[in-house]
This record gives structure tokens, C-alpha cells and sequence, in this order.
């Protein structure tokens, strides 16, 4: 069942991105920029607690 559910999400996220790449575009930018502020975040951490 899970399997089923995967696939069928997988479905409707390349449906959606096929009817409106400019919106899944700007929410894949926005994912890359919030792991990107999550990676700097951790540096910034270790290189405080390091100094």
C-alpha cells in the first residue's frame, strides 16, 4: 500500500510540474534556499563554537 501511495504521489508531482514548470520551479528554488540558510546556519554554529 505504502508503494502504491509513493507511486501515485510521484504521478502528481510530475503532472504538476509538466502543466506548471514556472510555480514548481519557484518552489524548488525556495526548498534550495532554505537547505542552502540550514547549511550556512550549521557553519556559522561551528565556527563560533570553534572561536
Amino acid at each position: 500500500m505504502k508503494k502504491a501511495i509513493g507511486w501515485i504521489l510521484l504521478i502528481l508531482v510530475i503532472f504538476y510540474i509538466g502543466t506548471s514548470p514556472g510555480p514548481a520551479a519557484d518552489i524548488a528554488h525556495s526548498i534550495g534556499n532554505g537547505i542552502g540558510q540550514a547549511f550556512r546556519g550549521v557553519g556559522t554554529f561551528f565556527h563560533d563554537l570553534a572561536t
